[in-house]
């Protein structure tokens, strides 16, 4: 009896076991995980246009600066002593031609001295034809005896020099007669009046500077280049400078100087501008002034201005990736004309770069290619 009791305590000890085991697993099972929708495909952020560098080719340039002065600059002075300036003919900026009157003095003293000269002259031929007269009937009794040599010989000296008399004469009358012109003051050349100094009513000394007068109204840029550069132009060479003005005026090389300044290792060169007259108010002598001189051309790989993002200082170009990504690429540009500017180095040829839309994007970003060459904002997405 009391072992029937003992295996029916075992037997329920056993499956009170078995419960408790069954219960503590089933609590510790986890929760399965709600199910989880699939992660939405990237979206592009921005539709835009690609294309490859294209190679062209491109002038090849020097730069330098100088200044714009006058070919020549001629001053026209006073030659009259003493006379009285009545009237002044040229203002500053008259263009003027070759022998043209640009003021005149007071003649009325010079006119009396030139006809005191004539008259001295005239009296002076008078007497020379009387000494004549008497030198030749001398020479026709010298084999006669009635004069004696030493009479024929004064009567040939005083002939000789009534004639030096006459010739003197004549002199002081063309002295005279050259002050009398000497009150008109005439352009030597043909040119433009830069500057003047006569006033009526002065009194000039000989020398005095009366006007200024760029001849011919030719001007000319005297541009500095280094001693290295010098070597690279010759007479001839196309230039274009570009004036404070903003003018853009075209002309040659005329001379290289033929020395170089020692204290700057810089060397002027003179380049023929076009004159006053063609160009009035484009340039002026004393303006700072730019300037290319035209080597020739060199093929050289170029993208379009556009597709250029300057950021930090630096320039960079998006260059399309694999998977339709962007990448932002550093550039060191060179030349510029128009709307193509040069990639010195940075890029290969055979790559493909946003042309259109390139100022919105960062690296790393996707977009959508247009074939058309449109631009225009994607849907947004998660950035």
């Amino acid at each position: 009896m009391k072992k029937t009791i003992r295996f029916a305590l075992v037997l329920a000890a056993a499956i009170v076991l078995a419960l408790l085991v069954f219960w503590a697993q089933r609590t510790e099972r986890p929760a399965p995980a709600p199910a989880t929708p699939p992660a939405a495909a990237p979206r592009p952020a921005l539709t835009v246009a690609v294309g490859q560098p294209e190679s062209i080719k491109l002038p090849l340039t020097l730069s330098a600066n100088g200044n714009i002065a006058a070919w020549q600059e001629a001053v026209i002075g006073s030659e009259s002593n003493g006379l009285r300036l009545v009237e002044g003919r040229a203002g500053v900026g008259d263009v003027v031609r070759a022998g043209q009157v640009l003021a005149v003095f007071s003649s009325e003293s010079v006119q009396t001295d030139v006809a005191q000269a004539r008259a001295a002259l005239l009296e002076a031929q008078a007497t020379a034809l009387d000494a004549q007269a008497n030198a030749e009937r001398a020479r026709s009794l010298q084999n006669t005896g009635a004069l004696s040599a030493q009479q024929i010989q004064q009567y040939l000296t005083a002939a000789q020099t009534a004639q030096a008399r006459v010739e003197a004469s004549q002199a002081v009358l063309a002295a005279q007669q050259l002050r009398a012109r000497q009150t008109q003051v005439l352009a030597p050349s043909a040119g433009v009046i830069s500057a003047r100094l006569a006033t009526v009513g002065a009194v000039a000394a000989p020398g005095t500077e009366l006007f200024r007068l760029i001849r011919d109204g030719r001007l000319e840029w005297r541009a500095e280049v280094t001693a290295t550069e010098l070597a690279r132009l010759k007479p001839g060479t196309a230039v274009r400078v570009l004036a404070a003005s903003g003018a853009e005026l075209h002309g040659r090389v005329r001379m290289l100087a033929p020395t170089v300044d020692p204290q700057t290792r810089s060397a002027l060169v003179y380049v023929d501008l076009p004159p006053l007259q063609q160009s009035p108010g484009a340039a002026r002598p004393g303006m700072f002034a730019r300037g290319e001189f035209v080597l020739g051309q060199s093929n050289a790989l170029t993208v379009p201005q556009r597709a250029l993002v300057v950021r930090d200082g630096f320039e960079f170009v998006f260059q399309l990736m694999p998977g339709d990504r962007v990448s932002e690429v550093k550039v060191q540009t060179g030349r510029r004309v128009g709307e193509r500017v040069e990639i010195v180095s940075g890029l290969l040829p055979e790559a493909r770069v946003v042309t259109q839309g390139a100022g919105f994007l960062n690296d790393g970003d996707l977009v959508q290619v247009s074939e058309a060459g449109a631009v225009a904002p994607a849907t947004p997405a998660a950035r």
